[in-house]
């Protein structure tokens, strides 16, 4: 007998009896089944060892799955694969008390009983169709997660207690229930046909789901929407109403979106000069305790990013509210920042001029301006700067774009949005109802009557319901036609089905039920079509792509418009006059790529005009990092830091394999191999010439292909005017590459120090 089998385990109930190591053996054999240059005897051997006497039987399970996982390499992927089939055996064992899953219909009586579930499925399901949809779940789809996955699926999106961590369902329940939720509404036969052909799409990967779909259909909890925008005014009832409506949203899940730009300037004058204002960082250091009031629900942390025009009065102390210097007095760290970006600042920057700074309160028309007319805009700006009544300051239009990027290359999160772009390539009129504001993939217009109030009776906060497409899962791009029927149909169901906490939301949903689809996995798919990054091949693959995404959608949204009728508003959208995202490019785009287009836009053309779209809008680029590895795909649209990804979450450190690494080793091109980012702007500018909403996009950047180991701001101003030029709505983070390991982890590199880049 070895000293092993000699030790004792105890179990859940606290009774003690010895180690069986046959069975621990039997199941990682089990696991291992079908897995390439895997050893039993490797993670036997691995655990053992960190056996002791009185170890509880959970914490066996542990340390067996954590042997495996820690022998995940590029040289023996398929360890992933083990750690991740012992997971499922553990959660079952866990959930279920015995690796086989219940009926369904069981496991949602139980459960709804509990008051886990919503009890709708009860109601609005029979029996019979409980046992059909039943025998169409196929529980040995668990066996195809990778670890990384199953870790993510237990930490954010199996229902569970989040404070006894004990877990109530596996994997394919949650696939299932979400599409039972989603189609509950439809009727006779083609509900049922629409619950397996989603259910089949999202549990083999083709569809991707995002956080607050995956952790909140089916429970009590509904409220999906994964972005919220949100107007705020210069009034104190506007800014306290966009604080309660922050503290609404973030408590159910959604990432927040603030425009704060109309908010006067320090030292404005308050009742005619009763009062003098105290400016934007007391408002926004309550904006950030708002978002910190919650934690939206255990299964992510609050966040929200903040918005203000270049030209603000306060902007060179705006830009460093998330510098590690300063004081707590002058910093508001818990924030993300979004500049906002003309036509006329970059002229300025291009041409060595000056920017003159405003505050929107002294300069009627001109903050609406910004957004709606840049004729109007400049003729406004110009007309205030001769105006010596007007309170304002100049400098020179470099030392604040230096500014700017200075702090966006120390913090790696202060974002760009270009908002010329997002109203002159949109789907939204701007004279009617312009876009001011984005959350990175999103950009959702507000009409100009409803921003002062958001409580009002007219106001409108903006939601998005995000969802996506695994390219690397398509063989074909005529799948993309009925994934997105699929989708759509799914996406603009959840708005009916879910609850809006604030009146404004319901306004703006029932106005423009946006949606936003965007893509996982583009890495992989570049790399199984034989092309990279850096490849002419690329931007034609590209053009065709995104081509057949755009237009896919669009005929799914113009079929639910005939069955259901167009949004409220689509009126208010540049597609009701027949314009179409293929219309309104930057045209520089065209020296980059000259695919043509393959598809019949103008019978599309008018078909959305006579019929109108179920939505607004379609399609957003979203950063997909939790739910790309959910299908183990790479990140959304970013290239690979390395083969095997470290991923830090708070279930602690992952390692994820991109897809197919033996076959493909050879043609991933890694973050840190591309020589610059040229080639992946170029790309996106392709992708934003069919989405119609924006795209998450980020820069990147190795210190050590520079002199002197500092990135020049030549070369950040350089990237940011090539941005501009090839139509791109907005910048997402800045990564500066710390040279710790080759491929470094996601936290490490989501930001750079302070000294890395040469003013």
């Amino acid at each position: 007998m070895s000293k092993y089998e000699s030790m004792q385990a105890t179990k859940r109930d606290g009774r003690k009896e010895p180690i069986n190591l046959d069975k621990i053996h039997r199941v990682i054999d089990w696991a291992s089944q079908g897995l390439n240059n895997v050893s039993v005897s490797q993670v036997e051997l691995r655990s053992h060892i960190q056996f002791y006497d009185g170890i509880r039987t959970d914490d066996i399970h542990e340390t067996i799955i954590k042997s495996a996982a820690d022998l995940i390499s590029e040289e023996t992927p398929d360890y992933q694969y083990l750690a991740a089939r012992l997971s499922i055996f553990h959660l079952r064992k866990i959930a279920y008390g015995q690796f086989e899953p219940p009926h369904l219909f069981d496991h949602v009586t139980n459960l709804t009983a509990l008051g886990k579930y919503d009890q709708h499925l009860l109601q609005d399901y029979s029996r019979e169709e409980f046992d059909l949809l039943n025998s169409t779940i196929d529980h040995w789809r668990d066996m195809n997660f990778s670890y990384a996955a199953v870790k993510q699926l237990e930490g954010k999106y199996l229902v569970q207690n989040r404070v006894t961590k004990k877990i109530y369902e596996s994997p394919q329940f949650l696939y299932m229930l979400v599409a039972m939720c989603l189609f509950a509404k439809y009727k006779g036969e083609a509900r049922l046909e629409y619950i397996k052909r989603f259910y089949d799409a999202v549990s083999t990967f083709k569809i991707s789901l995002p956080t607050p779909i995956m952790s909140g259909v089916r429970t009590p909890t509904r409220q999906f929407s994964s972005c919220v925008l949100i107007e705020c005014g210069d009034s104190l009832d506007s800014i306290n109403a966009t604080t309660s409506a922050i503290v609404k949203y973030v408590s159910q899940r959604a990432g927040i979106g603030v425009n704060a730009g109309r908010i006067r300037a320090l030292g404005s004058e308050i009742r005619g000069g009763e009062a003098q204002h105290t400016g934007c960082l007391p408002f926004y250091k309550l904006f950030q305790s708002a978002v910190k009031s919650c934690s939206q629900g255990g299964v992510r942390g609050g966040a929200a990013t903040l918005f203000y025009p270049i030209w603000h009065l306060e902007v060179e102390s705006l830009l460093v509210l998330k510098n590690n210097r300063g004081v707590e007095e002058n910093r508001v760290r818990h924030l993300d920042y979004g500049v906002q970006l003309n036509r006329l600042m970059y002229q300025r920057l291009i041409n060595g001029q000056h920017i003159t700074l405003f505050s929107p309160h002294d300069t009627p028309g001109l903050y609406d301006a910004f957004f709606a007319d840049q004729d109007e805009f400049e003729r406004l700006y110009t007309q205030y700067e001769a105006d010596a009544s007007i309170r304002k300051r100049s400098l020179p239009a470099v030392d604040l774009f230096s500014l700017m990027m200075q702090e966006r290359a120390g913090t790696g999160r202060i974002y760009i949005q270009n908002v010329d772009h997002c109203n002159t390539h949109s789907p939204f009129d701007p004279s009617v109802a312009p876009v001011r504001q984005s959350n990175l993939c999103m950009e959702i217009a507000l009409p100009t009557n409803a921003l002062n109030d958001i409580n009002d009776t007219e106001g409108e906060i903006a939601l998005c319901t995000l969802s996506a497409f695994n390219l690397g899962a398509l063989e074909s791009l005529d799948e993309l036609e009925g994934l997105a029927d699929l989708v759509v149909r799914a996406l603009d169901a959840l708005l009916e089905y879910q609850d809006y906490p604030v009146k404004a939301a319901l306004n703006a949903t029932d106005k423009r039920r946006s949606l936003g689809v965007g893509v996982i996995n583009y890495a992989y798919y570049l790399a199984k079509n034989g092309t990279n990054y850096t490849s002419d091949a690329a931007l034609g693959l590209t053009h065709r792509t995104f081509e057949a995404i755009q237009y896919y959608l669009l005929k799914a949204s113009v079929q639910l418009a005939r069955e259901f009728g167009p949004c409220g508003a689509f009126n208010q959208t540049t597609y009701a006059k027949g314009i179409l995202p293929i219309d309104t490019y930057k045209s520089d785009l065209d020296a980059v790529c000259s695919e043509p287009l393959l598809l019949d836009w103008e019978s599309l053309r008018k078909e959305i005009q006579q019929d109108g779209l179920r939505n607004s809008t379609l399609t957003a680029l979203m950063p997909s990092e939790t739910s790309s590895q959910i299908a183990n795909a790479t990140n959304g649209i970013e290239p690979p830091r390395g083969l095997v990804s470290v991923k830090q979450s708070k279930d602690g450190i992952l390692r994820q394999v991109v897809p197919e690494i033996d076959r493909l080793r050879d043609q991933y091109q890694l973050l840190w191999k591309m020589p610059n980012n040229e080639g992946y702007l170029k790309l996106v500018g392709i992708m934003q010439k069919f989405v119609d909403q924006s795209i998450s996009a980020n820069t990147n950047y190795d210190p050590t292909r520079f002199e002197g180991g500092r990135v020049p701001m030549k070369q950040l101003l350089k990237d940011l005017l090539q941005v501009y030029k090839l139509g791109i709505k907005t910048l997402y983070y800045h990564n500066t590459r710390d040279g710790a390991t080759e491929g470094g982890t996601e936290a490490e590199d989501d930001g750079c120090a302070s000294g890395a880049c040469k003013i």
